[in-house]
């Protein structure tokens, strides 16, 4: 009876002891299962992770239409007249009257000059026409008596015609005598050098005492005369331009010694043809100085607002891309590819560039493409984008 007793707790306690272990060990089991789906997982986010970085992000063109674009161009300002005053007559200079930067009406008197031999010449002119009249006078007088004595036949019609002639020859001489008289009263006027239109006397290089050689082109001028009440603006516009600028088209332009104010001018034609050299056509334009604070040979900024046309489609320059294909730009369709697109640049205007054939306004273009971009690439959209997409701006 004492030995049952000890034996039967110990069969007894086995049991739990299995179950504890049975237990432990399918707790084992979870946590390994468990432990390799965790890491299967990670595994999986992780490719999913790497494969996302793969796929490069872009940005797009902000998407709107840009119905124009001011462009600036350099231009230069020119007196509406302008004349290099130089002397008709020989001399000495006698005295001037109006120094640079002096007001002057037409027919003022600038300077006049000294001419002792021109006044001789014109003296002996006179005297010459003079004696070329009584010549003329006298032979008149004998002409008319032949005539009446050829009547009586006193004298042969031989000599009646030599007295003819020679009344003639006296009248020619009175008549070239005349001529040469007027020639030098013609120079004798030009002794004073007047002003040819109202203006400003922009030049003055001579002074009282100076030889005067006329006719003299290589040397410098004795005055020179603006007309500063209106200028002209010249500038030369890009030939893609060319036929966006029309007569009457208004402009500003701004000169650098009056910085932000702003001066109008007025297109009033253009050359009509491309130049070889700058591949621009020259426009004329007219900007009113009631103030005279524009100077003629004024460097002036001039701003064109310029429409461009329907087809045109606009990009910021950031978005091409230099190929051995040539100028590209990348855009993204609706399958989040790439597709590259050959272009041709109309114009460009520096921050963005005008497109003339490759691109169509509802493009989605790329801006600051990798250099490793290929076509059918595929790419996501900056999530910041996504709601709204970006588009090539259409230009109307």
């Amino acid at each position: 009876m004492s030995h049952n007793a000890n034996t039967m707790p110990s069969n007894q306690a086995r049991p739990p002891l299995k179950r504890i272990g049975g237990i432990a060990i399918i707790v084992v089991i979870l946590l390994v299962g468990w432990g390799l789906w965790s890491r299967h997982r990670q595994s999986q986010d992780l490719v999913k992770w790497t494969d996302a970085q793969l796929v490069p992000t872009v940005q797009l063109a902000p998407a709107g239409e840009v119905a124009g674009h001011t462009m600036t161009l350099p231009g230069r300002l020119d007196a509406w007249n302008s004349a290099p005053i130089r002397a008709r007559v020989s001399g000495y200079l006698k005295d001037w009257y109006k120094d640079i930067g002096a007001t002057v009406k037409a027919g003022d008197v600038l300077a006049t000059i000294d001419t002792p031999d021109l006044d001789q010449q014109y003296a002996q002119a006179k005297a010459d026409l003079a004696r070329y009249r009584a010549d003329a006078n006298l032979a008149d007088i004998s002409a008319r008596r032949w005539k009446n004595l050829r009547q009586s036949d006193s004298v042969s019609q031989q000599e009646l015609d030599e007295k003819l002639g020679q009344a003639a020859a006296a009248k020619a001489n009175v008549l070239s005598a005349q001529a040469n008289v007027d020639r030098l009263a013609a120079l004798e006027s030009f002794k004073q050098i007047i002003a040819p239109f109202d203006g400003t006397v922009t030049a003055r290089n001579t002074d009282i005492g100076d030889l005067i050689n006329a006719n003299t082109s290589s040397g410098p001028e004795l005055f020179s005369v603006a007309d500063t009440s209106k200028l002209r603006l010249y500038v030369r516009v890009p030939q893609n331009f060319a036929t966006m600028i029309h007569p009457g088209m208004k402009v500003n332009l701004t000169v650098p010694e009056h910085p932000g104010t702003r001066f109008q001018a007025t297109l009033v034609g253009t050359s009509g043809a491309v130049n070889l050299l700058s591949g621009a056509v020259l426009a004329q334009f007219i900007a009113n100085n009631p103030g005279n604070q524009l100077l003629p040979g004024d460097y002036a900024d001039v701003q064109f607002t310029m429409s461009s046309e329907a087809h045109m489609v606009t990009v910021p320059a950031s978005a091409l891309l230099f190929r051995a294909a040539g100028a590209q730009v990348a855009t993204v369709g609706d399958d989040d590819k790439v597709t590259l697109h050959k272009v041709h640049i109309a114009l460009d205007l520096g921050p963005t560039l005008e497109i003339d054939e490759g691109l169509s306004p509802k493009d989605r273009v790329i801006i600051n493409p990798t250099d490793s971009l290929e076509q059918g690439d595929k790419v996501k959209v900056d999530a910041d984008q996504q709601a709204g997409g970006g588009h090539a701006h259409a230009d109307a």
